[in-house]
């Protein structure tokens, strides 16, 4: 199995953190996480893809261990921070795999630098137009838990995702807590998308477009058939069974699933 390997990058925002595994001369994929997750979400999947790519998984601006440079969090910021990650690494043209928040920044990357995006792959992410606008802002905060002197919120934070995920595997659960208790404001993550135009963006996209559906996730497997719609050229790909945290749910099922497709590709 491939070693994983981290490192830090001296960014516009300052160090950026990353994991990266694989042959560095092999075909570059780079991959984006939910918020407010980090590259953890994918240590299971790296080594997968790693055997056949260079996988790389950034923590995004403001997220595990990567600087925010004070600068307001958007996705078109942290669109920009990933071309920035992928300046410093030499790498001309990625592959990219994106779940929930990161498949979002996936689309800004592609629609911002297409020179630089060689294929996208979209797992469970949203369709962020004028609707979903409106629908997230009646909406009470996902992950924002009131702080607690005894500690309770942590117990509330877990609760509040215990549904999204899969009973009998608290290690997902666990994993999740840690990366949220690293970010600063928790639902920053979900305002970006929340505010990102991305009916606006889809236009530009002319890349090769997979989307992946976890067919019991409720945010997302919705949003499918509508990307599907704005993206003519993308077909879609069920992963029965798949939930909220997809890549550390089901790392085999998730490779398999981006390597069929990105070995198909013209």
């Amino acid at each position: 199995m491939s070693t994983i390997r981290r490192a830090f990058a001296d960014l516009s925002v300052g160090q950026v953190h990353y994991a990266a595994c694989g042959d560095p001369a092999a075909p570059p994929v780079l991959l984006l996480h939910q918020s407010p997750r980090s590259w953890n979400e994918y240590r299971a999947v790296l080594p997968l893809i790693g055997a056949r790519r260079r996988a790389i998984a950034m923590d995004t601006a403001g997220f595990g261990d990567s600087a925010d440079g004070g600068v307001p969090a958007s996705i078109e910021q942290w669109a920009r921070v990933a071309r920035e990650l992928l300046d410093a690494l030499g790498i001309e043209k990625a592959d990219v795999v994106g779940h929930h928040t990161g498949g979002v920044i996936a689309v800004e990357l592609a629609a911002a630098f297409p020179q630089r995006v060689r294929s996208l792959v979209l797992s469970s992410t949203p369709y962020t137009d004028e609707a979903f606008r409106k629908a997230r802002a009646q909406r009470p905060p996902i992950d924002e838990v009131a702080p607690s002197e005894d500690g309770t919120h942590l117990a509330a934070l877990w609760q509040k995702r215990q549904g999204f995920y899969p009973a009998g595997r608290p290690e997902l659960l666990e994993a999740f807590v840690l990366d949220a208790l690293k970010v600063a404001h928790v639902e920053e993550g979900h305002r970006a998308v929340a505010s990102y135009r991305m009916e606006e963006r889809l236009g530009r996209i002319g890349q090769p477009v997979l989307i992946v559906r976890a067919t019991d996730d409720p945010f997302a497997a919705p949003h499918a058939a509508e990307l599907q719609h704005h993206l003519p050229q993308a077909r879609i790909v069920d992963i029965e069974g798949g939930m909220v945290p997809l890549p550390d749910q089901m790392p085999e099922a998730f490779a398999r699933t981006v390597l069929d497709f990105l070995e198909n590709l013209p």
